[in-house]
C-alpha cells in the first residue's frame, strides 16, 4: 500500500486552487493537472509499505495545536508547479510531530527537507508567471493518513 501523511484541504481552498489551474490552462500552461479531489499538503511521504497498521499506530498519539494554513506564492521544482504555503510554527510543529512519530516507530519515509507546497501541475510547460497565486486560508485541526490507489492509470487519494 502506498501511503503519505497529509493535510486535506477544505472544499473552498480546493475551489480556489482549481480557479488558478483554469487560469493557467487559459494561458497555455500544459501538463498533468492534479484533480481537485487530490489536492493536499503532504507532511511526510511514506511510499510503499506492507504494514499500514504500524504506520497508523505510530500516528495515533500525535497531537498538535490547530493552525492557520494560508497560500503564498507559486513556484516550481523542475517541471512540477506548486502553490506554496506560508510558513508558520503550527505547520512546522505538526510536520515535525509526524516525522518524529515515524522515526520513533522505525518507519521509513522520504526525508527531504519539509517544503510546504501543494502540487498543481506535473510535467508543466509554458509560462505560469503571469497568473497570480491563489489567495485563501483555512484552519487545520486534523492530519490524515492517506493511501494512493490507481483507477484507469490515474492516482486516487483516500483517507486510511
Amino acid at each position: 500500500m502506498r501511503l503519505f501523511v497529509a493535510v486535506q484541504l477544505s472544499d473552498e481552498m480546493k475551489k480556489t486552487i482549481t480557479g488558478t489551474m483554469h487560469d493557467l490552462k487559459q494561458k497555455g500552461v500544459r501538463g498533468n493537472y492534479t484533480p481537485m479531489q487530490n489536492l493536499h499538503l503532504t507532511l511526510a511521504f511514506i511510499g510503499e509499505t506492507d504494514h499500514p497498521g504500524d504506520v497508523k499506530a505510530a500516528l495515533k498519539d500525535i497531537s498538535f495545536k490547530p493552525f492557520k494554513l494560508a497560500f503564498s506564492e507559486m513556484g516550481t521544482f523542475g517541471d512540477l508547479l506548486w502553490v506554496g504555503v506560508k510558513g508558520n510554527q503550527g505547520l512546522s510543529a505538526a510536520a515535525k510531530a509526524v516525522r518524529d512519530a515515524l522515526d520513533a516507530a522505525g518507519i521509513t519515509y522520504d526525508r527531504d527537507k519539509f517544503t510546504p507546497h501543494i502540487t498543481i501541475v506535473r510535467k508543466a510547460s509554458g509560462s505560469w508567471k503571469q497568473v497570480p497565486a491563489p489567495k485563501g486560508e483555512m484552519m487545520v485541526k486534523k492530519i490524515s493518513l492517506m493511501k494512493t490507489t490507481f483507477k484507469d492509470g490515474r492516482p486516487v487519494y483516500s483517507e486510511v
